[in-house]
């Protein structure tokens, strides 16, 4: 069996229950002009427990079809996204 693949992204929508949305962002060079473009391309992915939030940097692997459009998997949080109130319960820290 081959190895799955595994990527990394940004969570931009974290709405549906156990499923987020997960853009990830590759550089393609322009094959006439050689510029290198942005391209990205959005994941639907399955987030046991709800674990992964909102801006929060994910690594998501391959899977089996789990439904109609989510075929990957979240493996771990590499990053959490800031918390704008600051944590709960906590003030925000001044400078």
């Amino acid at each position: 069996m081959a190895a799955k693949s595994t990527v990394q992204g940004i969570v931009v929508s974290d709405r549906m229950a156990k499923t987020v949305v997960v853009a990830v962002e590759r550089k393609v060079r322009d094959g006439l002009y050689g510029k290198i473009q942005r391209r990205t391309t959005k994941f639907v992915a399955h987030n046991e427990g709800n674990a992964a939030r909102a801006g929060d940097v994910v690594e998501i692997a391959e899977s089996r079809p789990l439904s109609r459009r989510k075929r990957w998997v979240v493996i771990r949080i590499v990053k959490r996204a800031l918390d704008v109130g600051g944590e709960a319960g906590q003030a925000p820290a001044a400078e």
